[in-house]
């Protein structure tokens, strides 16, 4: 999930899948830097969080959270 994306933002797609009962995990990217907003993304559901550029070794990291 991008934090920046059109229409809406991951933030609040996050909230609104948590919301629909979705249990699966969502792991959000983003280039913001700012504690606030990767908190509030976090809270809005986040399994994990990492920042752009996704790297190998941070898609490694997502994919052994996947249980």
């Amino acid at each position: 999930m991008d934090m920046d994306m059109p229409i809406m933002n991951g933030i609040e797609a996050t909230r609104k899948l948590r919301e629909m009962g979705i249990g699966s995990m969502i792991a959000g990217v983003s280039t913001r830097s700012v504690e606030e907003e990767i908190r509030e993304f976090i809270e809005a559901g986040l399994d994990d969080y990492q920042g752009k550029p996704l790297t190998m070794s941070k898609l490694i990291s997502i994919i052994h959270k996947i249980n």
